[in-house]
């Protein structure tokens, strides 16, 4: 397979596809045989309680009519909403905050009044969760981090899109102002995504909160006074560590039907782009054939697969790119699917199709959004729509120009 600078090469190892196939299903095998768990003595909180929330909308009446489906289309719900005086709307929001603050349609400002209630309420029950004698000392440890994050996103300024607790938890957070936003930059995260990881104190780039506001930034200064928003979209079920679930779709393709959700919700029209990380580009690449037709744009960055073997079996009209630095672990994952297992070729092997961009100065997998690298001003280039300035890898040195 084709290696050149910039881009970490194909494995040389194991060519054969027999082989790689073996290869694939070892390792698997291998991590679950490796994958342990913590027991955590069950307790009387709600384990869900965004459903419960939305079952009591569903049975509700407001001012004697009933409520809108709370999955809905965006139009009925947003048609809903301007029915409400602002004093009805937030009466609502108090009521229901978690199914308000999730609502695709829901005015945008409201959501993230209602996600500050809804993170507060979830913040209470960790803090009671951490003296909890029925949890074991590692989840009232657990309980005692998760109550501390929250607090983080309760900070007043941050704009939470969508806030979910239950099962490790998923959250949005907007940079920017989205009702306003003439281009998205929408940044998708991959493994080991939840409520404890979806920002970090120490190598702040490396989670998706430090991803989005970086890729803010380096929007900003790519083309100043842009009328942009970048929205760290942690708000899907991500594969817990490296086991059989980051190898397999089934994740995916659940997440690519709440990112297909989320672009379809958005305020305005206007131009979409997608930024994928690692397992973000399997969800990208399930998602892709239904996509709004004004997502322009899919980038991927140390990408597994896209759940395709080509660029015309993603069936979308948007601009594919991708690239992979060249130390990144992941060139190492054999490219292929067997029996469910892997996610297909290798986006940055140019017989896939994308346009190859550089990703000088990103070191190893985590890399690509750190502040100063070509591949996080790459990433900017191409969510202001100035695809002609991007610097591509030097074996594709056409990617910034052309038809799609």
């Amino acid at each position: 397979m084709t290696s050149f600078p910039g881009l970490g090469p194909s494995s040389g190892f194991l060519q054969s596809t027999a082989w790689r196939a073996a290869l694939a299903l070892a390792v698997v095998f291998v991590m679950l045989a490796m994958t342990g768990w913590t027991a955590i003595r069950g307790t009387k909180d709600d384990a869900n309680p965004l459903a419960t929330a939305k079952t009591a909308w569903k049975h509700a009446t407001f001012l004697g009519h009933p409520l809108p489906d709370p999955n809905a289309a965006p139009g009925t719900v947003r048609a809903f909403f301007a029915t409400l005086s602002r004093a009805e709307k937030h009466q609502l929001a108090d009521r229901y905050p978690l199914v308000v603050g999730n609502l695709g349609g829901a005015p945008v400002q409201l959501r993230y009044q209602a996600n500050q209630m809804a993170i507060d309420n979830a913040r209470e029950v960790e803090e009671r969760r951490m003296a909890d004698p029925r949890l074991t000392p590692v989840g009232r440890q657990e309980a005692g981090r998760l109550m501390h994050r929250l607090e983080s996103l309760m900070t007043p300024g941050r704009q939470i899109l969508a806030f979910d607790p239950a099962n490790g938890g998923r959250a949005a957070e907007v940079f920017g102002d989205l009702p306003a936003a003439d281009r998205v930059s929408v940044v998708v995260p991959g493994v080991d995504t939840n409520l404890s990881t979806f920002e970090r104190t120490a190598r702040a780039n490396t989670a998706p909160v430090g991803m989005a506001r970086s890729l803010y930034s380096a929007e900003q200064q790519a083309r100043p006074g842009a009328r942009t928003a970048v929205i760290a979209w942690a708000d899907y079920t991500a594969p817990s560590g490296l086991g059989v679930e980051a190898a397999t779709g089934q994740l995916a393709s659940a997440g690519a039907v709440r990112l297909r959700a989320l672009v379809g919700s958005l305020p305005s029209s206007d131009s979409v782009s997608l930024f994928c990380h690692s397992y973000g580009s399997v969800v990208c690449g399930l998602a892709a054939r239904g996509l709004p037709a004004n997502v322009g744009d899919i980038a991927v960055a140390g990408s597994p697969g896209m759940r395709a073997d080509s660029l015309s079996g993603l069936g979308t009209r948007a601009r594919v790119w991708a690239m992979r630095d060249a130390g990144d672990w992941i060139q190492d994952v054999p490219y292929l699917e067997v029996g469910g297992l892997g996610h297909g070729a290798d986006p940055v092997d140019p017989s896939f199709g994308s346009r190859i961009l550089s990703a000088d100065g990103a070191v190893g997998h985590a890399g690509y959004f750190t502040p100063g690298t070509r591949s996080l001003r790459n990433f900017a280039l191409v969510g202001v729509g100035a695809t002609n300035s991007v610097e591509c890898a030097s074996a594709d040195p056409h990617c910034g120009t052309g038809p799609v």
